[in-house]
């Protein structure tokens, strides 16, 4: 599993760090200049290397899961990461969504952390997907689905609490950890499909938010055409696409550069194709001059090494 942590994280960042210079640019313009490597400054002004938000909150989520599952220890190292004591890359923050802003003001005030995040159908953006992953691996030998959709929901919740993001995290994890069995990648697709398909049988949630899914859930997403994928900040946007990029690409840096070429929320949809594609095809698959041009890559494979001890 050592390898899988490391791998997960490492993907995680790297597609990161290639899509935040270009956040932002349009399908058109990437397809006219299209990124092919790790480059710096452009869109936020950062080094090249630099991960967002969408890092640093998986890094704080992670740190806090070293120690065992404690929501208000992981609300904390939000808090932490926005007062620029944890995890940042530079010690600032140049880019944060709007829902996770509010929903740290709201833990700073002492808020129970699961009621800290947006209820409402305007607060799906794709800020607690991003940041899910680590979960995956603190739940990678739990076989109780109703145990991991509660984790994920509370997990989520801290600054997205509506149905759609959470559902959105519970699928994604439950691919992840289809695909850490080490399945192959359409057969844990359609494992997760029979998963979620399942969990969902004896419950009452909402049928037109379920329905949502059903690109993912009932169709085949990879056999999309590209312009029937979107990649907004959208939570259910930035799930279709992720899946998308990784069913239908041969390495990780053929899923990220994909990835970051959609455009828009270039940065996030490369993260979160990222973390698919590494703990899939490995730490190995990644161009190493990716990982070396990568800020705090030592600090990132201690925190990989911290985490391992505490998922086996």
């Amino acid at each position: 599993m050592k390898n899988k942590i490391e791998s997960g994280l490492f993907g995680l960042a790297v597609g990161d760090a290639l899509g935040v210079p270009v956040e932002f640019k349009s399908r058109e313009y990437l397809k006219q200049n299209p990124v092919t490597e790790m480059f710096g400054f452009g869109t936020h002004h950062q080094p090249i290397g630099t991960w967002s938000d969408d890092s640093s909150l998986a890094f704080c989520l992670a740190e806090s899961l070293c120690t065992g599952y404690d929501l208000n220890d992981i609300a904390r190292n939000f808090v932490k990461w926005y007062n620029e004591e944890l995890w940042t890359p530079h010690g600032k923050i140049f880019d944060i969504g709007i829902a996770t802003t509010h929903a740290i003001h709201n833990i700073a005030k002492g808020h129970q952390p699961d009621l800290c995040g947006g209820f409402s159908e305007s607060d799906n953006g794709n800020g607690s997907l991003m940041r899910i992953l680590p979960l995956a691996f603190y739940l990678q030998n739990e076989n109780d689905t109703e145990v991991i959709f509660q984790k994920v929901k509370e997990v989520s919740s801290i600054t997205h609490a509506h149905f759609r993001s959470i559902f959105a995290c519970f699928i994604y994890v439950i691919y992840c950890l289809r695909i850490l069995k080490k399945k192959d990648k359409f057969d844990a697709y359609t494992e997760m499909k029979n998963t979620v398909s399942a969990f969902l049988k004896d419950k009452k949630f909402n049928s037109a938010e379920i329905q949502l899914f059903d690109r993912i859930l009932k169709n085949d997403i990879s056999k999309y055409s590209e312009d029937e994928i979107q990649s907004s900040g959208y939570v259910l946007h930035s799930l279709e696409a992720s899946f998308w990029c990784f069913l239908n690409s041969d390495s990780y840096s053929a899923t990220v550069l994909k990835a970051v070429n959609l455009g828009e929320d270039t940065d996030t949809t490369g993260a979160i194709a990222g973390v698919l594609a590494g703990i899939y095809f490995g730490i190995e698959n990644i161009p190493e001059k990716w990982i070396k041009n990568l800020v705090r890559a030592h600090d990132i494979k201690d925190l990989a090494q911290r985490l391992l001890k505490n998922t086996n």
